[in-house]
């Protein structure tokens, strides 16, 4: 296993490798300045974090994490372990998209409004705290799907480290593996909202729901999946390697028992397995 590189360890002692180099520079140029970043405790968000700790320092960098009712809990606890054995300087702050009706509506652009919630949050508490930019975990691939939250990002003056070192996702996990971060292998994750299929209001039932009924597959050892609500029916995406799961003595009915238990009244397996990003097959082009 790659050892996590100590957070004493000057900038010099990551490994020699351009990728590494170019993103270390980003900060470089911005030394003697503060760099907030928005900590999602993936592995994007957690590579921009260690870098501006590494160069600027941890009271310079420290990590903000939006804490709403659309991030799990388990993801919320995860983040405070990372930034724990990152040692970085965590904020939690209270973004509040949740009272907005435009996100509540649930429309193609929900993003954009859970994004500008967030990044108004943190220019605010940057304004308090005296720090100079906001950073986020944007890479080079992510400018492909539908993401409206990259233009609240553009209006809110949000710098992107990993687009500026011209990284792609693989190059971050390499990277990040290369660092021996804990998390460089994590899965992809998206909030609880992006379960529901536009046109379906947000709720704090909904997303409560779908919270436990997630928390049933993590504890009964799947990974990588997503529960799609449609309002009685949960749609399952796990992996296609997990499938055969299903067959083992029990868990069919463990799974079963777990989602009715959540509140679902039938409860489907998606064929396709897990696609990431497959709600947005619905969206149209006027509406991306």
């Amino acid at each position: 296993m790659t050892q996590l590189l100590s957070q004493s360890e000057p900038a010099e002692a990551w490994p020699d490798d351009p990728r590494v180099d170019r993103l270390l520079e980003v900060f470089r140029q911005r030394q003697g300045l503060t760099v907030m970043t928005a900590f999602s405790g993936g592995i994007d968000s957690t590579l921009v974090a260690a870098a501006a700790r590494r160069v600027l320092g941890r009271d310079a960098a420290p990590a903000a994490v939006g804490d709403s009712r659309s991030l799990p809990r388990r993801e919320l606890q995860e983040v405070r372990q990372l930034a724990e054995q990152l040692d970085l300087k965590l904020l939690e702050v209270q973004p509040g998209e949740q009272l907005d009706p435009d996100y509540q509506k649930n429309a193609g652009d929900r993003c954009y409004f859970c994004k500008t919630h967030l990044y108004n949050t943190l220019q605010q508490t940057a304004r308090t705290l005296g720090i100079t930019a906001i950073a986020n975990g944007t890479n080079l691939d992510d400018q492909g799907d539908h993401r409206p939250g990259l233009k609240a990002a553009d209006e809110a003056d949000v710098i992107s480290p990993l687009v500026e070192a011209k990284l792609n996702k693989q190059d971050v996990r390499d990277v990040a593996r290369l660092l021996g971060l804990p998390n460089w292998d994590k899965p992809a994750a998206a909030c609880l909202a992006s379960r529901l299929p536009y046109g379906t209001p947000v709720t704090a039932e909904r997303l409560e729901q779908v919270e436990q009924a997630e928390n049933t597959l993590a504890d009964l050892g799947f990974t990588g999946f997503r529960v799609r609500h449609h309002e009685e029916v949960a749609r399952l995406e796990i992996p296609l390697d997990q499938f055969a799961r299903l067959s083992e003595s029990g868990m069919r009915e463990r799974v079963v028992d777990g989602l009715k238990a959540a509140g679902y009244t039938y409860i489907s397996l998606d064929l396709e397995g897990f696609r990431s990003g497959s709600g947005n097959v619905t969206l149209t082009v006027g509406e991306s």
